[in-house]
């Protein structure tokens, strides 16, 4: 799958992204010009934003799954952030979510 390519069928109203994908987007950046990219792009996408419930769902699904699918809190808020909006949650790393009963991972089209 062109992940660019993916995302432009979907289209910048279909997309949001979590507080903590933007986090580590960022910290992700190789250098302030690449931040500055990283920051226009996000910028005209919608973000869900962390709140308690999504905080609380978090801490939950860490405590079921950090020892036997070594889920870390990143993954659980980015999970948690998805299943309290209920959206499809657009992933690499399906391993590291599939295990969550309540997640729906989004499958690509074939072109």
């Amino acid at each position: 799958m062109a992940i660019c390519t993916e995302l432009e069928r979907l289209g910048h109203d279909n997309i949001a992204v979590s507080d903590v994908t933007r986090a580590e987007l960022f910290y992700g950046a190789l250098n302030k010009s690449e931040l500055k990219m990283i920051r226009r792009d996000l910028d005209q996408i919608v973000t869900l934003h962390i709140n308690t419930e999504i905080s609380e769902m978090a801490v939950s699904l860490v405590e079921q799954y950090c020892l036997s699918h070594k889920l870390d809190i990143e993954d659980a808020l980015i999970a948690a952030t998805a299943i309290y909006h209920g959206v499809e949650l657009f992933t690499l790393n399906v391993k590291d979510f599939v295990f969550i009963p309540d997640i729906k991972l989004y499958k690509p089209h074939s072109a």
